[in-house]
């Protein structure tokens, strides 16, 4: 049916719905007929694919290659162990893809979508899968429409639906008009009847079209581009190892397979899923912990952050708003009670009053529950009755609903006899939130207007202030005394709102209502600081990352907060600035929205970097912010909730978007989603992003230095000894690369943060990965390996005894194992300091390698297939003194380059 065409009433009566929404059983019984408010996946993830995609594997057909060769010259045990290792490896690849896989779509059913409906007149917080055909949608700004809707209540509607147009810009609505799945509401809000959902959506019906692909990050595709470089490095090497073989006169089918074998143990073929096992495993570690990256390129970025930039309410902050004082006729009023609890007095100095003889203190609280968004989920008979009350809204509006409660002036009772008939919505820069109602109490009906904001903004709006004996004219002095007043609140690590009204009689225009208010009052409500940001505000200076607090709020609110949490311990000395303009702006350590403006950006560039506190600021703003950081060369990480923080989201290195408090608008703009809104999160992300890089880092070197040590062994031992005494022959190189060499890299990549990493300082965005001091490391221990383990074969006898000689040089590097993945558990500190047993992982996967190869060793049907002879207790003694004494060098080296970046 094509709703577009249908009256809104028509609507309704097709839809079997009200304006109250649908009763749960209705809602129960739709979502059986028409299914969850889901899009249907074109690209998924299959076994089957994943398996095919293993067929790709380069060092899979370097293997098929070396099995058609031994078939071609008879070799036929060679010919089934490279088959059963190019089975192993594809066996292996597809369990760990397909892990990895699933991991990355778990992250994505972390976080489920809500939406805000009416079901039976109440509001209600359902899941966005739950929503059916006839619910009630209430839509509101920075809100991502669930479905399809037709409009029916509307306040100052605009859309942008660039998603399904193209077209960029918002598109104004009107009552009667539909708005579209997958959309965004910039502005207004409005009630809506959904009327398709899912496939059935114009998003839906064209969701082949707009599924995103997953793209590589910066750091896959630099160790994608190694992995090629290695390999391409490692088909040299063996060409040349290949053609020396010839010239001396071995076999060409034999060689063949030795070269082919070579470059094998040359590229790291553990490197590419190690990464994306090491990425999928450390990203679902930080959604674990609260912190969600949608993009993976912050994970790589975020150990690299050198600013957070983060608001204070609610991230600082706990976001959990009571009020404590309102001012009224010149007197504080105190509350009681904590939250939501329903618990709670009113006194004046102590002593505990009845409201209703203080009418001026009841006209603001009802001003206050009017002019307000937030309400209960319950009706008021069931409230009433309730240990805690269950609200919907921003934390600020709820407060005042509770505080009015508290008094006994209910909501749903003010609304019975007040209708909203317009509303200004609150915006971050008018900081005031008007709404105009229709009194049918007693008498004739009459229209009011009640107002609340940033008492310096709203007192702009104010001719005349309420006191006991009347409405009086505002004077200049009443104004400064209630700035002064408001100061002091805000000193005090309040949050301050003022409260207005009128009585309406003039023409209903936006001018009209917000003009020669009458002043009522202050409300101040506490949001206390978080416990745990401070230790982690502690944690960043000593990681060299510097914490920077933007607000909304008024400079004396966030100085008192920034002071409790240890953000404001000391004010920077501008000593190089000599502008007495700029002087005067910085001095306090503090710059407003309006002193922002007045800065061009060399004068704003010459002090970003000293100040910690923006207070009043604009959310476009925050881009300049960014904009002056990112000059000074600094990896900035932005926090931001609403729809105006997306365009300084998306402009930061890593934006991070509120997941209680943030609209869906800046969620789609993020990098990263705080799944408690805490800022002790933001901080064990860049902890954890710091361990994921750093892990990245040290199973690279160990694979590259495992596989260069066996291509110089090889090399070392046809130069000097010729083809007729190889150091190890082409299936015990297989083995080596095949078995021993990925559960200790998986090991490495999945090793827990070490306790000293947000000691250092962040990460030079740019660095490589094999920069010097790596390679340095790597290429030493590489030769080191290799010759240790040539050295064991030449003294071993292999004249006479060359089985026995291979052996004790396949039992050395087999030996290794068990040392070397120790030593590149930190390439900055020594294994000795942070111990070899802290990583279970790495503990079991080098001791379960090393049975495994035992286990080949000493089973008579695998020795006698990998040429190998049993060694005595007494022969294991030179393998493991070898072995040990490759990770006392490799300690050395560590210490030694210290000082080489």
């Amino acid at each position: 049916m094509d709703y577009d065409e249908l009256n809104i009433d028509d609507v309704f009566v097709a839809l079997e719905t009200s304006k109250e929404g649908l009763a749960p059983e209705d809602a129960t019984k739709r979502l059986e007929k028409y299914g969850t408010n889901e899009l249907e996946e074109k690209q998924k993830i299959t076994p089957l694919k994943v398996l095919l995609n293993q067929f790709g594997d380069f060092i899979v057909w370097i293997l098929f290659a070396a099995a058609m060769i031994s078939l071609a010259i008879g070799e036929t045990i060679n010919f089934g162990v490279i088959s059963s290792i190019i089975a192993f490896v594809i066996i292996l690849g597809f369990i760990q893809e397909y892990k990895a896989e699933k991991a990355m779509e778990a992250l994505k059913r972390i976080v489920e979508p809500t939406t805000r409906v009416l079901r039976n007149g109440r509001r209600k917080e359902i899941l966005t899968k739950d929503v059916v055909p006839g619910d009630v949608l209430l839509l509101e700004t920075g809100d991502s429409i669930p479905a399809d809707a037709k409009i029916f209540d509307i306040t100052g509607l605009k859309v942008d639906e660039s998603a399904l147009t193209g077209e960029s810009g918002s598109v104004e609505k009107k009552e009667g008009d539909m708005v579209f799945a997958g959309t965004q509401i910039v502005h207004g809000k409005c009630k809506a009847m959904v009327t398709s959902t899912g496939m059935q959506t114009k998003l839906g019906q064209i969701a082949g079209m707009i599924q995103e692909v997953e793209e590589k990050t910066p750091l896959q595709i630099k160790i994608t581009d190694l992995s090629k470089s290695l390999a391409m490095l490692a088909l040299t090497a063996c060409t040349i190892t290949f053609a020396l073989g010839i010239l001396k006169g071995a076999p060409l089918g034999e060689m063949l397979i030795i070269a082919l074998a070579l470059a094998v143990a040359a590229v790291p073929v553990g490197l590419p899923f190690t990464l994306t096992l090491t990425l999928a495993y450390g990203m679902r570690k930080m959604a674990k912990q609260n912190a969600l990256i949608r993009k993976m390129l912050g994970v790589e970025t975020l150990g690299s952050t050198t600013v957070i930039c983060t608001d204070k309410t609610g991230t600082l902050t706990k976001n959990e708003m009571t009020v404590e004082k309102i001012y009224v006729d010149e007197t504080f009023f105190d509350i009681t009670g904590v939250g939501y609890e329903p618990n709670g007095d009113y006194s004046i100095d102590g002593t505990k009053i009845d409201v209703t003889k203080h009418e001026n203190l009841g006209l603001l609280l009802k001003a206050a529950t009017l002019c307000n968004n937030a309400g209960f989920e319950e009706n008021v008979v069931n409230i009433k009755s309730r240990d805690k009350w269950k609200l919907i809204g921003d934390p600020t509006e709820i407060s005042l609903v509770v505080a009015a409660a508290k008094a006994d002036i209910w909501q749903d009772d003010l609304e019975n006899d007040y209708q909203m008939i317009e509303e200004i919505l609150f915006t971050s820069e008018r900081k005031l939130m008007s709404t105009v109602h229709e009194n049918y109490g007693v008498g004739d009906k009459c229209k009011t207007v009640f107002s609340k904001g940033a008492p310096e903004f709203l007192l702009k709006k104010c001719s005349f202030i309420r006191k006991r004996n009347g409405v009086e004219e505002l004077t200049k002095d009443e104004v400064a005394r209630i700035l002064k007043t408001n100061h002091k609140l805000a000193s005090s690590a309040y949050r301050v709102l003022g409260v207005a009204h009128k009585e309406m009689t003039e023409p209903l225009t936006p001018e009209n209502i917000e003009k020669d208010l009458v002043f009522l009052g202050l409300i101040a409500m506490i949001d206390p600081a978080r416990e745990e940001a401070k230790k982690a505000i502690l944690t960043c200076k000593k990681a060299g990352i510097k914490v920077v607090m933007i607000t909304g709020d008024n400079d004396a609110t966030a100085k008192a907060i920034a002071q409790k949490i240890g953000l404001f311990d000391e004010i920077t000395d501008f000593v190089n600035i000599t502008d007495e303009k700029l002087k005067g702006i910085v001095a306090d350590g503090v710059i407003t929205g309006s002193e922002l403006e007045s800065l061009d950006e060399e004068e704003f560039e010459s002090v970003v970097e000293g100040i910690s506190i923006y207070a009043r600021m604009m959310p476009q703003q925050k881009v300049r912010i960014v904009k002056a950081l990112q000059k000074k060369g600094h990896i900035v990480a932005m926090t931001g909730d609403g729809v105006n923080d997306a365009p300084a989201l998306k402009k930061a290195d890593i934006g991070i978007a509120m997941g209680i408090k943030g609209t869906d608008v800046a969620k789609e703009s993020s990098t990263m989603v705080l799944q408690d809104d805490n800022f002790a999160t933001i901080v064990e992300a860049v902890k954890q992003g710091r361990a994921i890089y750093s892990n990245i880092e040290k199973f690279t070197c160990y694979l590259i230095s495992r596989n260069f040590t066996e291509v110089i062994l090889i090399m070392t031992g046809i130069i000097l000894l010729g083809f007729d005494f190889l150091p190890l022959l082409a299936l015990q190189i297989l083995f080596i690369n095949m078995f021993d060499e990925i559960m200790p890299a998986i090991g490495l990549g999945l090793d827990p943060a070490s306790d000293g990493i947000m000691s250092r300082k962040p990460r030079d965005p740019y660095e490589k990965i094999l920069k010097k001091r790596n390679l340095i490391i790597i290429l030493s221990i590489a030769f080191a390996m290799g010759m240790a383990a040539f050295m064991v074969f030449l003294t071993n006898n292999p004249t006479n005894e060359i089985e026995k000689a291979r052996t004790l040089t396949f039992a050395t590097i087999v030996s290794m194992i068990l040392f070397i993945p120790f030593a590149f558990r930190s390439l900055e500190e020594s294994i000795f300091k942070i111990g070899f047993f802290t990583n279970k992982l790495l503990v079991g996967g080098v001791f379960g390698t090393f049975l495994l190869t035992l286990g080949v060793m000493y089973i008579p049907f695998f020795r006698d297939i990998f040429e190998l002879t049993p060694l005595t207790a007494m022969d294991w003694i030179i393998p493991l003194s070898v072995a040990f004494a490759a990770m006392i060098f490799a300690e050395v080296i560590k210490a030694a380059t210290k000082g080489i970046k």
